[in-house]
């Protein structure tokens, strides 16, 4: 049985919850814990996240999301302070769980996800740090500081550095001044709250991180999912619908290749961190899907100082599908 933290009872019954069943969810990557609350019939999520946690910014962004009509959760009641949020209750249908279900609802739940992302790109920048140059550089830093140590590899590391500031300069001209960028939208993140009507009614969750930056970021995070198989088929056709929508030209194709190639990076080497710092050695299954779009990136002809560097210092047989788990 799982232990209820300290403090439970007193932010529930002062939020007018006493009485409420609770039940423990399933945890993510991050120290935050969530428990399903439920009473006559009612239902709201309670997120905990303590010191070093703090939820003042989920609060923040989630709030300026439902200004801008994104259906981000409701918030019931908080205390900051102590890390309590009460939100509403999405459900358990998400995105990822219900398209292994139901994979004929694959095409439309995607079409409604991109198009939730050109309405968010439609409204101006929120008020959100920028995604600079520093940033991208130091996620990608998280490839050679912890993946590349993990599997035994000795690095040209001002080389990584000076290949990334090559690649990524042209971006920031196109993302001035920039969109929101929720930074983890993906199919475990986005919940369908009516998903008998073809996956179409959608919520977000996770945005606490969100930054303003370039359009293609986040659609990297949902068409090269790190935790499910996206087809390089949909991933065309969805980048096609979203072109179409924005009337974005032929750069913005480079555009996503150089943050798919960056995001992916750091993904492997937070992985890797996760194994090795926080004893969470299950993400490590998850890499050989993003080393397969990783190389697709790296394919592309904006990539060339990234991809040379890597043919330099990362072994073929590291790179492959079954090489890239054993860390």
């Amino acid at each position: 049985m799982s232990i209820l933290p300290s403090g439970i009872h007193d932010f529930l019954g002062a939020a007018g919850w006493a009485d409420a069943d609770i039940s423990p969810l399933t945890g993510d990557a991050s120290f935050r814990r969530y428990f399903r609350v439920q009473r006559a019939g009612e239902s709201a999520m309670l997120m905990y996240a303590p010191p070093p946690e703090d939820p003042r910014e989920f609060l923040d962004v989630g709030r300026w999301l439902l200004d801008q009509g994104v259906r981000a959760p409701l918030i019931h009641a908080e205390d900051s302070a102590a890390g309590w949020v009460l939100i509403e209750d999405f459900g358990d249908a998400r995105m990822r769980d219900w398209l292994d279900d139901n994979p004929q609802d694959e095409e439309p739940a995607y079409r409604a996800a991109i198009d939730a992302l050109v309405a968010l790109h439609g409204t101006p920048p929120g008020p959100f740090p920028p995604y600079d140059e520093a940033t991208y550089l130091r996620e990608a830093r998280l490839f050679t500081e912890w993946y590349c140590p993990e599997v035994g590899l000795t690095v040209d590391a001002n080389g990584f550095e000076t290949a990334w500031r090559a690649v990524l300069e042209p971006l920031f001209a196109s993302q001035t001044p920039g969109v929101t960028v929720l930074r983890d939208y993906h199919a475990e993140n986005i919940m369908l709250l009516r998903p008998s009507d073809h996956a179409g009614d959608q919520g977000v969750i996770d945005f606490q991180d969100a930054l303003v930056g370039h359009p293609a970021y986040d659609l990297v995070s949902l068409l090269q999912d790190a935790r499910r198989d996206v087809s390089p088929e949909l991933e065309r056709k969805m980048l096609a619908h979203y072109r179409e929508c924005t009337g974005c030209d032929e750069a913005f194709e480079a555009d996503y290749a150089r943050l798919g190639a960056q995001r992916n990076t750091k993904i492997v080497g937070i992985f890797a961190r996760l194994n090795r710092r926080d004893e969470k050695p299950r993400y490590l299954g998850l890499i050989p899907r993003v080393w397969e779009a990783l190389e697709r990136d790296l394919a592309h002809p904006a990539l060339a100082p990234v991809a040379q560097w890597f043919d330099a210092n990362i072994p073929p047989d590291l790179r492959a599908r079954r090489g890239a788990v054993d860390v």
